[in-house]
């Protein structure tokens, strides 16, 4: 299979509600997501068995938690962290500015990728057919 390279250019979108995902580019291994998180757009306590995930704050400030809502990073424009595959996390909007994120993520090829959570989705996420957009 032949491969290009993907070229891709970021605008923060309009929308409704309280957050926004978009695939910028993807390849067999790799996905880039940029994520529009507004006031009340915090997802559930999860994981992702096969996918380990790089995010860089674009603007905005977040706050990433672990298990038992342990404050993992807080983290401003240009900072970021990795989390690894199977590491339990959440994370929410820490500003009064919408939080704009870069999402780069991996997979393993060898391990089925799944979403695991391990507390109920939020409201907002169900009414997105029960998966995180």
């Amino acid at each position: 299979m032949e491969k290009e390279p993907q070229v891709f250019k970021y605008e923060r979108p309009e929308f409704e509600g309280v957050k926004k995902s978009m695939l910028m580019c993807n390849s067999d291994l790799m996905r880039v997501h940029a994520q529009v998180v507004k006031t009340g757009g915090e997802n559930n306590l999860h994981t992702h068995t096969g996918e380990d995930a790089f995010w860089l704050v674009l603007s905005g400030a977040v706050k990433f938690y672990g298990e038992g809502d342990k404050v993992i990073a807080e983290l401003k424009k240009h900072e970021g962290i990795m989390i690894p595959r199977g590491f339990m996390y959440w994370f929410e909007s820490a500003s009064d500015e919408p939080l704009e994120i870069l999402r780069v993520s991996a997979r393993d090829r060898n391990t089925e990728n799944k979403r695991v959570n391990y507390t109920p989705l939020k409201p907002w996420m169900n009414e997105r057919h029960g998966k995180e957009v």
